[in-house]
Formats: structure tokens, sequence, C-alpha cells
């Protein structure tokens, strides 16, 4: 009976053996979550350009001239607070008329990245909005008034300047564009720009037709459009990482 007892004792602890063995070997077969630890730091700091279009325009247009300066400064991930300011001188000639709009602009806002970089690459799509805000002049050099008898009456002519001064316009607008870094945080930038005209100041009996910053008016519509070309550099302040 002993006997009996030990083989039984003996039997039990082989099988109790045997279910541990096959627990441990289910719980080594069990795939485990590997925690990434990789980590990618980027940069963060205040990018600083110019408008090359507008130089370009200078230099093969007679009748215009202007620069602009921007900066973005970034916020988050894919946020960048950014700003431009500018001045035009732009002379507009017709059929039935002649003026000079000059000016200065600044606009201010926030762009958007939409484009997932890989690994440590700082490249955008963007969109953004900005808030656009100009003070400008025009000056009158010369108009013509259309008659519609054109045979029995001559068509009036005046060459008296005339200037309207403390001109101003709000607008707001929304961009698309691209940015590629060229080089170690020198930037290439492309861009096109629309714009909705908020609120205008205009001379007595007379419209604006080209307000700084905003471009052409397009015979008192208040939709405008633009386009930008920049090359910008960054000045790295720290790093983040992602």
């Amino acid at each position: 009976m002993k006997q009996k007892h030990i083989l039984t004792y003996f039997i039990n602890s082989v099988l109790l053996l045997l279910f541990c063995v096959a627990v441990n070997a289910q719980n080594d077969s069990i795939p485990k979550t590997v925690t990434d630890s990789i980590k990618i730091k980027q940069k963060y700091g205040i990018r600083i350009g110019g408008d090359i279009s507008k130089l370009a325009r200078s230099f093969a247009e007679d009748n215009y001239s202007g620069f602009e300066i921007e900066a973005d400064y970034r916020l988050k991930k894919n946020i960048y607070a950014a700003a431009e300011i500018g001045f035009d001188n732009k002379n507009t000639i017709t059929d039935y008329l002649d003026i000079t709009s000059k000016g200065s602009y600044l606009k201010a806002g926030f762009d958007y990245n939409m484009y997932d970089n890989w690994l440590d690459m700082e490249n955008m799509v963007y969109t953004g909005f900005r808030l656009g805000f100009s003070t400008f002049s025009q000056e009158l050099n010369s108009f013509t008034v259309y008659n519609t008898n054109q045979y029995w009456l001559p068509q009036y002519t005046s060459s008296d300047l005339k200037e309207f001064n403390d001109l101003s316009a709000v607008w707001a607008e929304i961009i698309l564009g691209m940015k590629i870094q060229i080089f170690n945080n020198l930037f290439a930038t492309v861009n096109v720009q629309l714009k909705l005209l908020v609120t205008e100041t205009e001379p007595d009996n007379f419209q604006n037709v080209y307000i700084p910053g905003f471009n052409k008016t397009y015979d008192s519509n208040s939709i405008g459009v633009g386009f930008g070309y920049t090359l910008s550099y960054r000045i790295p302040l720290y790093k983040k990482d992602h």
C-alpha cells in the first residue's frame, strides 16, 4: 500500500511538471510587442527669406518694382507661424488710364504641413492662411473719358496729376505651396495665393486699380490672386524628439 501511494505521488508530480512545461511553452510562443525606441531629432528655428519673383519682375518689367521679406517659426511638428512684409510700386497703363500705385503691406498667419516626411527629411507640402493689411497711395497721371459718340465729339483727356494718399485695404488669403530643402537649412518655396478683399478705402470718384500685397483688383472684383518663389534660410535654435 505504501508503494502504491509513492507511485501515485510520483505520477502526479510528473503530470504537474509536464503541465508547467506546456504552459511555459505556450507563453513563449505568444508574440511580444516590440517598443520602438528610435527617436528622430527635428530642428526648430526661425526661417527668413526673400521673394525672388518680385526681384525678377523689378529687373524685367519697366512698370514694376518691389520686394518681399518673409519669415516663419515652427510652433509644433506641422504648424508654423508665418508673416510677410513688402513694398510694391506698380504703374498701370491702359487705353484710357495711366496710374501709379505704391505702398507697403504686412501679412500674418500660419502654415500647416500636410506632407509626411521620411526620417530626417524636412520638405513641406503646405496650406496656409494670412490676414493682410496695406497702406498705399494712387497717382493718377492721365486719363481719358470714354465717349459713346465717337463720330461727333472728341475724347476728353486730362494729364493733370492727381494724388490720392492715406489709402488702405484689408484682405484674407489662402495659400497652397511646396517647400523643398535644397541644402542644409536652405529652402526653396513656390506657392499660389487666393485673396478675398475684406475692406478698402477708395479715392473720391475713382477706384483702386492695384493694391500693394493684394495685386490687381480686377474691375471692382473682391477676388485677387498671387504667386511667389522664395529662397529662405533657417536659423536653427533647438531640436525636439519625434
